[in-house]
């Protein structure tokens, strides 16, 4: 994340607001991208052909890239200079964008996919730096980080509800395709109200950034092989230890380098390793509700693609709602205790949603979607101030940039152990209902037994991942119980960093 520089040039009043709409809508724009493609999902798999476990490389192939270069885009604004680096950013976001929506196979999706990551890496830590250095200290800066932040909760809102739009209206290929006016927008103006600021000179941990990234990738590639391959295939093995081999590169990079991508001694603060890990796992549970629930509710209750996106809005609704309250309240009751009780509540709207069937009416999804949206709007807000919570001026932006990077790695990780679950559960419960029937009747079930059968595993498929999520929402509840040692004040007066 860029370092912000003591000398803030605060700009004109008027001029101002001309830049924090530029900042504003790119991060709307980067937002979007997080939502708007899961209501595609279900017309993309039809169309590309893509297989339950491949479909989630349209998601990991944004995500993994988009978390793992995400410190090294910050850095790159610190060096090359923020409005150049927001300007690269945002051009390269928009014509993967425009790339995706042309995409012909499955292939050349996520491709477009990982470079809309690269794009958004860039854009994102620049855009917040460019807040920082367009206002100055005090309640400008503080009502332009609200406006930052409402771009965050508005876009994953916004992509939900448009992509359900533009799918049943047009095609999912408009997903991608949207962006492309937002993004020749962004490029026109960026250059006429963004302050220009040099860069400070300094080195890119690029070996430190592909390592990570690559192992991760790694990771991932083998969890979502193994439903398919098998756990013990000579692929998913190799892939597996690619992964290990690389972690261990990037321990040895950082290890040796001047300038690493996280400092050696930031990750000894206890509260700040407690808070990271708990953004993981709450990421992760997040992001596999959006993916699982939205085919459940696409394929299995027959709801329209806008449908299915507007049933969302109980979340964001909650969290807008409770940060407003929590803003307001956060100086008295301190930030351990809604930072303990929000993963409890996303732990348990998950474990509830996993109760759905297809036979269930709306109103037992909207009450999981409010519970997780509560449990999100308490837990936000209290991980960026403990993130930043006794950090330097100068390591301000390194605190929130890891925060993300927790989030969008720990989405990653968590959606592909969960679409691994849900595949090995679901084919399970095939196999042994088709096994029950031969026993009783001494005959393979005809055709619509077994899309009875499969359209079952598929349900009990969704509701296993449902209650891994929750599981892992559980497990953040008791990192924030027992290794968050935060004191409840003080807490800071000023928001800092960013939360996607």
């Amino acid at each position: 994340m860029s370092t912000l520089p003591s000398n803030s040039l605060e700009a004109p009043r008027a001029h101002a607001r001309f830049a924090l709409a530029v900042i504003a809508a790119a991060q709307l724009m980067v937002m979007l991208d997080m939502t708007i493609v899961n209501v595609a999902l279900p017309s993309i798999q039809r169309d590309l052909h893509f297989s339950a476990t491949n479909l989630t490389w349209v998601i990991d192939g944004y995500v993994l890239v988009f978390g793992g270069l995400l410190l090294l885009g910050g850095r790159t604004g610190d060096i090359f200079g923020r409005r150049r680096m927001f300007v690269i950013g945002i051009a390269l976001f928009s014509i993967a964008s425009f790339a995706g929506g042309l995409a012909t196979s499955q292939g050349w999706l996520i491709a477009a996919r990982a470079i809309q990551g690269a794009g958004a890496a860039i854009a994102s830590p620049t855009a917040l730096a460019l807040v920082a250095v367009t206002f100055g200290e005090g309640a400008a800066r503080n009502r332009a980080m609200a406006v930052y932040a409402g771009m965050t909760a508005a876009g994953g809102a916004t992509g939900l509800i448009l992509g359900g739009l533009l799918v049943e209206t047009a095609s999912w290929r408009w997903v991608f395709f949207v962006n492309v006016p937002i993004g020749l927008v962004l490029l026109f103006a960026a250059p006429l109200v963004l302050p220009k600021v040099d860069g400070h000179g300094g080195r890119l941990d690029v070996p430190g950034a592909l390592t990570v990234s690559g192992a991760m990738a790694m990771l991932v590639y083998g969890l979502v092989r193994a439903p398919t391959s098998g756990w013990s295939d000579s692929g998913t093995l190799l892939s597996f230890a690619l992964a290990l081999a690389l972690l261990g590169a990037f321990v040895l990079v950082e290890l040796k380098s001047a300038e690493p991508l996280i400092p050696h001694h930031f990750l000894r603060s206890r509260n700040r390793a407690g808070g990271y890990a708990v953004m993981l796992l709450i990421g992760g549970a997040m992001l596999a509700l959006l993916f699982f629930l939205t085919q459940f509710l696409q394929n299995v209750l027959h709801y329209s693609s806008l449908r299915a996106g507007v049933s969302y809005l109980p979340i964001p609704v909650m969290v807008a709602s409770t940060s407003v309250f929590l803003s307001k309240k956060i100086k008295k009751i301190g930030i351990r205790r809604p930072l303990t009780i929000g993963p409890l509540l996303i732990a348990a709207g998950l474990y509830w949603a996993s109760f759905i069937n297809q036979s269930s009416p709306y109103i037992h999804v909207l009450g999981p979607l409010a519970t997780i949206g509560l449990g999100m709007g308490l837990s936000l807000m209290p991980l960026t101030l403990n993130a930043v919570s006794s950090v330097r001026n100068h390591e301000q932006g390194l605190a929130s940039s890891l925060l993300n990077t927790s989030q969008q790695i720990g989405g990653s990780l968590g959606l592909a152990v969960l679409v691994t679950a849900s595949a090995t559960a679901a084919r399970h419960h095939v196999q042994s209902a088709t096994a029950t029937i031969v026993r009783a009747t001494g005959s393979v079930p005809g055709a619509p037994t077994m899309a009875k059968i499969t359209l079952d595993a598929t349900v009990h498929g969704y509701q296993v991942a449902m209650r891994g999520g929750a599981l892992g929402a559980l497990l953040a509840f008791v990192i924030a119980m027992t290794v968050v040692r935060t004191p409840t004040s003080p807490v800071p007066s000023t928001p800092v960093g960013q939360l996607t």
